[in-house]
């Protein structure tokens, strides 16, 4: 069979770039629209609020964007250490590309999560990992996510209880964090005790289509499994401390924002707010949460006593930085990442 003439090639590869580009401005005038209809009659007048970002001090907002990417580099570099633990050996760059590209899906796509952690463990495959190490990764990641979750309010708990034991007593949300944590816990054990159990024999797979899909899923699901079983304790320290770093400074991030607009919310009150949202993102109403966690943080912040006008200016400042940024960022680095694989001789992929 012979090859493609050179002019053919040389056509296909601009036309398949323009298509990567109109499918990025698609995706973004998408998510424009539906902020749009999710916060439209929700917010005060456009004047009010950019007379507040008007009066707004952008020290701190320079600040709360430092911590924003603080936290993806956290979590970037937890991905790449649990890797490097499991056999994979990834660049520090091509981590941080494939964490912003996935982040970009999981914020913009309806079950946006769930095509983020598929896109990632192709990626981390098409870098060398292999298919158990990408899916385990994937895995425990999300389960120090939820523990790092947890141990930050946690904590912010015991500093809460050493100032006033009667306000800890009307904190709600640590009741959803006591059960997060236990989900986690029971997870984590359950999942170390399938483990030890022997690997099935794919040859002894019966039944129907159906069926033999549902035990291959499972297979796949107990080699993940017993690959994050073979991580040493200081893997899971290490993951659960940089799953912390990266929850804490999104916090922060937002305090810095509510500090650039003037609010006269706590840190406690702020963090109460922040675990209440963070319950709200988990159900997939709209792609990350647009619409739904505006309104929820400008509830809270008016409740907890701030105007309504700075609280708006506050959380359209925060959600740009720690969302709808992120979304052509993620872009561009999906499309670095596919040039990067077309610039890659075959031989060596």
């Amino acid at each position: 069979m012979s090859a493609p003439p050179p002019s053919l090639v040389s056509d296909t590869a601009p036309r398949r770039r323009r298509r990567r580009w109109v499918r990025l401005a698609v995706v973004a005038v998408i998510v424009v629209a539906l902020a749009v209809i999710g916060l439209h009659g929700r917010l005060p007048a456009p004047q009010d609020i950019l007379g507040a970002l008007a009066g707004a001090n952008y020290w701190w907002i320079l600040v709360a964007a430092l911590l924003q990417a603080a936290s993806i580099e956290a979590f970037a570099l937890q991905q790449r250490r649990l890797l490097n633990s499991l056999g994979a050996h990834l660049t520090r760059g091509h981590v941080m590309a494939i964490t912003l590209a996935g982040t970009a899906l999981s914020i913009s796509m309806p079950a946006g999560p769930a095509v983020s952690t598929a896109f990632t463990i192709r990626e981390y495959q098409r870098g060398g990992a292999t298919r158990e190490a990408s899916a385990a990764s994937a895995i425990v990641s999300g389960l120090a996510s939820i523990g790092g979750l947890a141990l930050l309010f946690a904590g912010g708990a015991v500093a809460l209880l050493s100032r006033s034991p009667d306000d800890f007593l009307t904190w709600r949300p640590l009741a959803v964090v006591g059960a997060m944590t236990g989900l986690t816990v029971v997870a984590i054990l359950a999942g170390r005790r399938f483990a030890r159990r022997p690997a099935q024999d794919p040859a002894k797979d019966g039944g129907g289509r159906v069926a033999r899909a549902l035990q291959s899923v499972l297979r796949s699901a107990g080699d993940a499994w017993r690959a994050g079983a073979a991580l040493r304790a200081g893997d899971w320290v290490f993951a659960l401390v940089f799953a912390t770093v990266k929850w804490l400074a999104d916090l922060l991030c937002l305090v810095a924002v509510a500090e650039a607009l003037h609010l006269r919310v706590g840190v406690a009150a702020m963090a109460g707010i922040y675990l209440s949202v963070q319950i709200v993102r988990q159900v997939p109403l709209t792609p990350g949460g647009v619409g739904v966690v505006e309104t929820a943080l400008v509830a809270g912040l008016t409740t907890a006593g701030a105007a309504a006008v700075g609280a708006t200016a506050a959380v359209l400042v925060y959600r740009v930085l720690s969302t709808w940024i992120l979304i052509p960022i993620g872009g561009v680095a999906a499309v670095a990442l596919r040039r990067a694989r077309e610039r890659t001789p075959t031989a060596t992929r």
